[in-house]
């Protein structure tokens, strides 16, 4: 069963299931990506800290250490799930923009999903 995020009830409602595999292992990566550590209780190091970065001054050096960060949490929370082939951190004006390429393991499926966040 995989729980749809973010988490929302359906028409008959109860929790939101997400039917696509591929889809929800895209959720999943956002899930990570948009958790600031210490958020969640029972999981106080989940997440990867890009949120704190988004409000940084845009630079190449953020987009190095936004790469990193993002490369690091994937494999650490979803490294049994996917293969991090790829992570693509790129600043353009006031948005910052990650791509992150991957391999879904079960399916054997290449994967690219891109994520958008911008800088106020």
């Amino acid at each position: 069963m995989n729980v749809a995020f973010p988490y929302q009830f359906d028409a008959r409602g109860r929790t939101a299931i997400r039917d696509d595999y591929d889809q929800h292992i895209r959720d999943l990566i956002e899930q990570v990506l948009f958790t600031t550590p210490g958020e969640r209780v029972n999981r106080p190091t989940f997440g990867s800290g890009l949120m704190q970065l988004v409000f940084a001054p845009n630079s190449d050096a953020l987009a190095t250490a936004t790469q990193q960060l993002v490369q690091g949490a994937l494999q650490q929370w979803l490294g049994d799930l996917i293969q991090v082939e790829a992570v693509d951190v790129q600043n353009v004006d006031a948005e910052l923009r990650v791509t992150v390429s991957y391999v879904v393991r079960r399916t054997q499926q290449r994967q690219v999903a891109q994520f958008t966040k911008e800088q106020p």
